[in-house]
């Protein structure tokens, strides 16, 4: 489960922010929390608001960046250049950023990296018994060209340690030549309409790629049909069937196809492809194929714009899932940005993130670090009188 991340140096980001999921004693639960093996409180829907072009979707890359980074780096092309964007007024400055995350067995890791498109400076994971301790660190040695390597326990012979690239990490490489430690702190589960880029916005193959989700897992197609039917969606089920469509050039190739189901008042059953049906049912659709994943494994879903095509009124029902043992048997956590005041009725001040920008510098803070707001307050009122910032001055 995650702890905490921070970031300093990425994009409209100059100056360290950190995102934290932690509650402490004075926090009043008001739902969307758990306590983990290690005894730690943590909550599992952390929304961020914000203005137009504040940050908001900057917030949420650098763990997204992370986890591909430790996870798949291993596979980029050898001197391609490292994915980030710095900050435009310190681009001869690294990007650093830092995770700590807690495994199945409560054990918690830090995962710390000083990076540039070019190559990485620093990195670092530590494992806490007592207190932290390094499994390794790696650093870059200027005067000598060559990285400097400690292990303590990780596992990876120093030979092939020595060779791995500068564009990628040395726990993403260790995974390939099967190096346990590597493994297990990669073993998680993160799923985001993020890339690199931005936002994945809705298209066909958003749709197709969730149609492929929902065939590969009968029990998330079931789950998800019960939900979209219980939506006020018109939908009285989905299917799904493989089919021969054409592809390129003309030729037939199969490939799943969902249908949306509807029932006439005198009983006539109706199907419509998902690409016909309205783009709130097909955000509805795909954003299922991500959330699902998450609370069916127990990972972090990072969703940005998670009110995207949906009425306001459906973004409670999206959280709720993260709120029953029932549907979030594992403990998911779910973070997300939205332009939808609503949120700030249902979590509670620690539970939300403010995004604001001044001089292209982007800040953000938790709810419970602003000075005299209590855990009493009408969060949402606050917020649309502005007092709570990170509103658009118009």
């Amino acid at each position: 489960m995650l702890h905490t991340y921070r970031f300093k140096n990425f994009q409209s980001f100059r100056e360290q922010a950190e995102v934290s999921l932690l509650l402490n004693d004075k926090a009043s639960p008001r739902g969307w929390e758990t306590t983990a093996k290690s005894g730690q409180r943590l909550t599992t829907a952390l929304g961020v608001l914000g203005a137009n072009g504040a940050g908001k979707t900057a917030l949420l890359k650098p763990l997204v960046f992370a986890a591909w980074f430790m996870h798949s780096s291993f596979a980029s092309a050898p001197d391609s250049p490292i994915p980030l964007t710095s900050h435009f007024a310190a681009n001869d400055e690294p990007t650093e950023i830092e995770v700590e995350a807690e495994d199945g067995e409560g054990v918690l890791w830090r995962y710390v990296l000083h990076v540039t498109r070019e190559r990485v400076l620093h990195e670092a994971l530590y494992r806490k018994k007592e207190r932290f301790a390094y499994v390794f660190l790696r650093d870059w040695d200027e005067s000598k060209q060559a990285y400097s390597i400690k292990q303590q326990g990780f596992g990876l012979a120093p030979a092939e340690a020595r060779k791995v690239r500068a564009n990628a990490s040395l726990i993403s490489t260790a995974a390939q030549y099967g190096v346990e430690t590597a493994r297990h702190v990669t073993d998680f589960t993160l799923v985001s309409n993020l890339t690199f880029l931005g936002r994945q916005h809705l298209d066909f193959s958003q749709i197709a790629f969730a149609a492929q989700t929902f065939a590969a897992d009968d029990a998330l197609r079931q789950q998800m049909a019960e939900l979209l039917t219980g939506w006020d969606l018109g939908l009285s089920d989905v299917q799904l069937r493989e089919l021969e469509m054409p592809g390129l050039g003309g030729a037939l190739t199969k490939r799943m196809v969902t249908f949306g189901v509807h029932q006439t008042e005198d009983g006539q059953r109706v199907e419509l492809l998902m690409e016909e049906e309205s783009s709130g049912t097909q955000s509805a659709y795909v954003l299922l194929s991500r959330l699902l994943v998450a609370l069916a494994k127990g990972g972090i879903a990072l969703i940005d714009e998670i009110e995207n095509d949906l009425h306001p009124h459906m973004v409670e029902h999206v959280l709720a899932l993260f709120d029953n043992p029932s549907t979030n048997p594992h403990h998911a956590q779910l973070l997300f940005t939205c332009h939808s005041p609503e949120v700030l009725d249902l979590l509670q001040k620690s539970q939300v993130m403010f995004v604001e920008k001044q001089d292209c510098n982007s800040v953000a803070y938790r709810g419970d670090e602003i000075r005299g707001l209590r855990s009493d307050d009408n969060l949402r009122a606050k917020y649309l009188a502005g007092a709570l910032g990170a509103v658009p001055q118009i």
